[in-house]
């Protein structure tokens, strides 16, 4: 069985995992729930800014812009989907995501609204605040340097 979405014919497919046959329902319901998770502007900015690596809260405030407590509360909701894992080192903890082809997703989505392919990472329009965490330190230090 086929059927229009947006003038395009898709055909009714049935995911399987693990030889086991999900029906439609069970599929739409789970990719529902992962686009619900990562739709908010403020996740996207932070899997965008997480993107093939890790970051932590400290790096994050400083590309995304908010407030530490707000960036805490995002990063527990994609966490609580799956969306990102963490690790603790000392007292900083990084975030990475937990399928990196979610970055697939992100580029096809932005492709579907007509924007031109573009590379994941760090964004060069605006400086970020200084984050001092072990990751980005040195890297703060040598720009400091070459100035």
């Amino acid at each position: 069985m086929s059927y229009s979405l947006h003038g395009i014919w898709v055909e009714n497919v049935f995911m399987k995992t693990n030889e086991i046959s999900l029906a439609p329902e069970v599929v739409s319901e789970r990719i529902g729930g992962l686009l619900q998770a990562i739709g908010p502007g403020i996740r996207l900015q932070i899997i965008l800014a997480i993107g093939k690596g890790e970051a932590c809260v400290c790096h994050l405030e400083a590309v995304v812009g908010g407030r530490q407590a707000y960036i805490s509360q995002q990063l527990m909701a994609l966490r609580e989907a799956g969306v990102i894992t963490s690790r603790r080192e000392g007292r900083y903890v990084y975030y990475r995501l937990a399928e990196p082809r979610v970055l697939d997703l992100l580029q096809l989505a932005w492709r579907i609204q007509g924007g031109a392919e573009f590379a994941f990472g760090r964004r060069q329009d605006r400086k970020p605040r200084p984050c001092k965490c072990p990751n980005c330190l040195p890297a703060v230090s040598s720009a400091k340097s070459r100035n």
